[in-house]
This record gives C-alpha cells, structure tokens and sequence, in this order.
C-alpha cells in the first residue's frame, strides 16, 4: 500500500526521541517499509533519514510585525506549527488520491483532523493523549469521514464523549529490547516533566531502600530544578536522555522499573520496555498503565500512595524476570501493533490483508 504518516512537526522522529509517540512513530514506519509498504513519512526536521522521511514546515513562514501586534496572536512556534500542517494539508487534497492510498495521523495537531474531508483518500487517526480541545472543535464539525483508534481502552474512554475509537495498543521492537538477568539499581525513564513525577520515584525508592537512576529529557527546566535535582545523591543520579541502546543496556541491569504518573497515562511506552527487558514496573496505576503491565508485568498501587509504592518497589523485584518478558512477548510486539493497523489501513481501502 501508499501510506503516508504524519508525524510531529516539533520533535524529530530520531533517537533519543522525545517521548513515546515518537517512539510508536519510528517503529511503525520502520516495520511498514521492511513489510513491503511505500511509505512517506512527514515529520519535523531532523528525523531519521534512514526513514522515507520528508521534513514538515520547510515552507518558511514569518508572521508581520502588525498581525503580531494583534494581542490575541498565537506564539510565533505555534503559527510556525500551523503554517506546517497546513501546508501538508492542502498539499494532501491537491495530490493526496495520485501519491497514497491511505493517511495516517499521528500527530496531535487539528488540521489533519478538521481536513479530512478534503483529502479524498481515507485518513486514520490515532488518539495519544487525552482529548484535546481543538480536535474536539474539528471532529464536532462532522460529518467528518476520519476514523480513529486508540492506544489503550483507558485513552479510547477518554474519547467516547465526541468519537468512537478502536484500540490498538502501542508495540515495541522486542529484538532491541532483550532480556537481562537484573540485580541492579532501579530505573525510572520517560521526560522529566510534572505530570510524570520522577520526584515521586526517587521518595518512594529512598523508602523503599534502593538506589535509582533516572534517564529522559529535562523538558521542564523549572521542574528539575525545584523538584529533582535536589533530590540527586545518595544513590540517586540522573544520566540524562539516553538512546534505546544506551536504555536498554541499563534496563536489562534494572531490578525494578518504576513508573510514577501524576496524571493519566494514555499508554505507558517505558512500561513495555522495562518488561521486554524482563524488568518488572512497580508504580500508580493510572491511565492504560495497568492494561500494558496486568497482573504479570508487575505491580501497581493506589495514585499517591508513597508508602505502598514502596511496597510495590519491594515486591514487584521478586517477581519472575522470565515470566515479565514473556508478558511482554504477548501484548507489546512492533509485529502485532502493525499487523493491527494493517489491518485498519485494508478495512478502510477496502483492500485484502496480506497472509
């Protein structure tokens, strides 16, 4: 098939990536073009161009001084966003029916969405986040022939209030995460931004007793700032944002996982990994964080509760490696993640699914 993805026009699509929609991205068309697909990938400058990619927002765009005098402009990244999307937009519904047969959105912007009707080819969204209000301003403004899946049934709940949404959950690449024996520190990773919380990790591992390291991109300064580095030392230390070799590698050493969301996670990436890795998660269960780990990937306690993580910590180490990866093995591959869109993209085109 032509698929075209669309992708983020902020954050590259290349390791070490910013989060786990970039991740998704990655292996989605990765695994696309090694099945055979002709594939075109629109994403920010930057990314990966071992991918079909071509960059978004190359089409310079800069806004008058007067029009930014209006005291109701946008910030000048989000107008350079919009000019991106838009441009792409309108290059799909001139051109979008000659170049692919199906159009897949995994950016969180509303243009793809809102235009959908004008592409003339059928586009597949997929919903990462919660709901976003200006994607609910252009699914209200149907009769919109976008369809839409989610990357958990928690996320696809969140949606039920404006769309129906299939769930196909997120996959990894299960050759680059292998399994290891542990023993090790624990691991928190993902960004390091409030509504992930590395804070809480690093109390509840001082409770717990163990040492942890923390890995990811410092997105809010502010926040590390005020709320992590001063929790650093004492067998605490961050190591900054790591590549999946670089994750992995420390991964497979971890003896615990630990996942600590302040708000509610739509998926939980960093959860997949830790148990391909043969690593068990201990952390809140929030969001579609207990459908990824279930009852043998690890354990999960109440939001909040400092003391029973701690717990978990403890607990979740004596769980059996072999039996988290072969959890892992069962509900996160790359293959079976694709094999569920391919599957979406052939119920859309009215194509036949390959064997």
């Amino acid at each position: 098939m032509r698929i075209c993805l669309v992708a983020s026009s902020r954050f590259p699509i290349i390791e070490p990536f910013a989060g786990g929609l970039e991740a998704m991205t990655h292996g989605l068309a990765a695994e696309l073009v090694r099945r055979g697909h002709e594939v075109t990938l629109f994403a920010a400058p930057g990314s990966d161009p071992a991918l079909p990619v071509t960059y978004l927002g190359t089409a310079s765009f800069e806004p008058s001084e007067a029009a930014m005098r209006d005291v109701n402009a946008p910030s000048r990244g989000a107008l350079a966003e919009h000019h991106a999307y838009l441009a792409l937009m309108l290059r799909l519904a001139r051109t979008g029916t000659a170049e692919f047969d199906v159009v897949h959105n995994n950016s969180l912007h509303h243009l793809p969405v809102a235009m959908a009707p004008a592409l003339g080819v059928p586009l597949l969204t997929t919903l990462h986040t919660p709901p976003l209000p200006l994607i609910e301003s252009a699914i209200h403004l149907g009769p919109n022939p976008a369809s839409f899946v989610a990357v958990s049934a928690h996320t696809s709940d969140t949606w039920s209030h404006v769309v129906h949404s299939e769930v196909v959950p997120n996959g990894i690449d299960l050759a680059r995460w292998r399994f290891g024996r542990g023993g090790g520190p624990a691991v928190w990773s993902g960004r390091l931004v409030p509504e992930k919380a590395p804070h809480l990790a690093i109390d509840a591992c001082r409770r717990a007793g163990l040492g942890l390291v923390l890995v990811g991109p410092a997105h809010d300064r502010d926040y590390f700032d005020r709320e992590v580095a001063p929790r650093l030392g004492g067998g605490v230390e961050y190591r900054g944002h790591l590549d999946h070799r670089e994750l992995a590698h420390l991964l497979r050493a971890a003896s615990v996982a630990v996942v600590t969301p302040d708000w509610d996670e739509p998926y939980g990436l960093v959860a997949s990994e830790a148990m391909a890795s043969g690593t068990p998660v201990a952390g809140y269960a929030r969001g579609g964080l207990p459908e990824v780990v279930g009852v043998e990937g690890g354990v999960l306690v109440e939001p909040g509760d400092q003391a029973a993580l701690a717990r978990a910590i403890r607990d979740a180490r004596r769980l059996d490696r072999a039996a988290v990866r072969r959890h892992a093995e069962r509900t996160c591959s790359l293959e079976r993640m694709v094999d569920d869109y391919e599957r979406c993209y052939a119920a859309l085109t009215h194509e036949p699914v390959a064997a």
